[in-house]
């Protein structure tokens, strides 16, 4: 079976090849071929059959650059492997829609930057296990190369000072450079970990939480000058009532006053406590 493409400006009939496995075409037989697809693809009318079979085949026929430039990734594992060849694709498909014959260069020449660009994109993009600004993801590799250098030139690592003046950046830039390296790798909390003690346990055991208590020590702190600066009677109100947890009726029998008047009294301290509080923060 052959496909046949009629030019009605030129008045002449093309007859494409039929390639029954376009993946399966060898390299040098490929790039014979690809030329014979890209000057008929040329004249072709986009969304045409014919059209779509002479791009489909020279995607297919060229899947191989795909998986040579992917081949510089294989270490990251067959799952993302899959991913990588996809994104490579899309690199491939890019370069065809873009190729002309005219520009006199061959085609694995201009296809392979497009996908390697393709899949560097995409680490770029999905790498990082939290997101930061496209500038400080590039200032992070530019750190890393500078570190480098400088260990090697000076024989220790690098102050903030060096790294800047070598880097062209603030050391400002230079410490967010730093921060953001700890948002390109991430640990599950669920992730088991060995300790010498209890054998085999989870990240999450060895992270401390927060205590709320902290705060009210700095609470306390505050409020120490405070309480010092009232009267005998507002302190010892504070003390029966917080401290030996007194009902207002106990603390009135104690006073020898009523619990209404208990109650204002203590409204009044509490009153000015707070007032301190707010002036103080």
């Amino acid at each position: 079976m052959t496909v046949t493409v009629s030019e009605t400006t030129q008045q002449r009939t093309t007859v494409l090849p039929e390639v029954t496995d376009p993946s399966q075409v060898a390299p040098k037989d490929a790039r014979q071929l690809s030329r014979l697809f890209f000057d008929q693809l040329a004249v072709l009318e986009e969304g045409t059959p014919a059209y779509q079979y002479a791009r489909n085949t020279l995607i297919e026929m060229n899947i191989t650059l795909v998986r040579y430039a992917a081949a510089r990734f294989r270490s990251r594992g067959a799952d993302e492997m899959e991913d990588i060849v996809q994104v490579g694709t899309i690199g491939l498909i890019k370069a065809i829609d873009r190729f002309e014959l005219s520009r006199e260069v061959e085609f694995t020449s201009f296809a392979v930057p497009y996908i390697t660009g393709e899949i560097k994109r995409f680490f770029r993009d999905t790498s990082w296990a939290v997101h930061v600004p496209r500038r400080l993801q590039e200032a992070r590799v530019q750190l890393a190369k500078a570190t480098e250098e400088l260990r090697s030139r000076l024989g220790r690592m690098p102050t903030v000072k060096e790294l800047s003046e070598l880097m062209c950046l603030s050391e400002q830039e230079v410490d967010e450079a730093r921060l953001a390296s700890n948002g390109y790798n991430s640990a599950s909390l669920d992730a088991a970990i060995s300790s010498s003690e209890d054998g085999e346990a989870a990240l999450a055991d060895f992270i401390g939480n927060e205590d709320g208590a902290l705060e009210l020590v700095e609470d306390f702190h505050a409020l120490a000058p405070l309480i010092a600066g009232l009267d005998d009677r507002e302190r010892r109100i504070i003390h029966m009532r917080f401290v030996d947890e007194l009902t207002q009726a106990q603390i009135g029998e104690h006073l020898g006053v009523s619990q209404m008047h208990v109650s204002r009294l203590l409204n009044r301290t509490l009153a000015k406590l707070r007032e301190g509080m707010l002036t103080a923060n």
